[in-house]
């Protein structure tokens, strides 16, 4: 029988114990359960980057693995807790958006309140629902307890509204999402949907600088030079060569990038 896996994506960082006892709450359930660290390392309450960082990563993942999703700057507060069903994988969170990208990738079949109080710790700290509430859900997951009953059903869970693609005279506009410890701009404009703009060559503008050329890989940037391209995720970033492209542009979370055809 396959060992049961629990991911972990957190912004607990690794200095304090948060996220060591997440799994010590884990193993006193589950003691055969598999714990991955997806990262620890999450800028803190940024739930955007959060929600983009597990929709990067959970389809890598076999099916059945259950992700444990820990960032929260509402900890304590009216928010709820939600476990979910979407696709081949589970998914155990707050409720404040940071699934988003997971549900609009793969519409979830079953959402689920929090509620059940046999399945979280007996008494839930206001500041630290991870340990409390959040791990012990994915650890009865995990041990083959199934969705319905840790909780209600919930259809109105919170959703970001996370900036989308969208074609604007002759240009294909996006924004920048996120950037990487490497200082590579990831935007939000799919490879898929870059094609069905434009079949031919295509020009980025981004910073009120004109990037005419996507590369196949970093490499092919040359010393000096900034470069697009379709990176990991198929999503296009501009990089520099051993440089932080955001540096050089001066860009941020947010701002706007615009594709023509060349």
């Amino acid at each position: 029988m396959t060992k049961p896996t629990i991911a972990m994506l957190t912004d607990f960082g690794t200095r304090d114990h948060y996220a060591g006892v997440l799994k010590g709450v884990v193993l006193s359930i589950c003691p055969d359960a598999t714990i991955i660290d997806l990262s620890h390392d999450l800028p803190a309450h940024d739930i955007p980057f959060a929600a983009l960082e597990l929709a990067a990563t959970y389809k890598y993942f076999p099916a059945g693995t259950i992700f444990l999703v820990v960032v929260d700057p509402g900890v304590g507060t009216g928010r709820r807790g939600l476990a979910a069903e979407a696709g081949d994988w589970k998914f155990v969170a707050p409720d404040n958006g940071v699934l988003t990208e997971v549900f609009h990738e793969i519409a979830p079949k079953k959402v689920v309140e929090l509620t059940e109080r046999k399945y979280a710790r007996p008494t839930v700290s206001r500041t630290f629902e991870g340990r409390d509430r959040f791990a012990p859900a994915a650890a009865w997951l995990a041990k083959g307890i199934q969705l319905p009953a840790l909780g209600r059903p919930v259809s109105d869970y919170h959703v970001l509204a996370l900036p989308r693609p969208a074609v604007e005279g002759q240009a294909l506009r996006g924004a920048v999402v996120r950037i990487d410890r490497f200082g590579n701009v990831v935007t939000n404009l799919d490879r898929k949907t870059c094609e069905k703009f434009a079949t031919g060559p295509l020009q980025v503008t981004v910073a009120d600088r004109t990037i005419g050329r996507i590369v196949s890989t970093y490499s092919d940037i040359a010393a000096g030079e900034l470069g697009a391209l379709f990176g990991s995720t198929d999503h296009l970033e501009f990089a520099a060569q051993s440089a932080s492209a955001a540096e050089v542009l001066g860009v941020h979370v947010g701002d706007g990038v615009a594709v023509t055809r060349g």
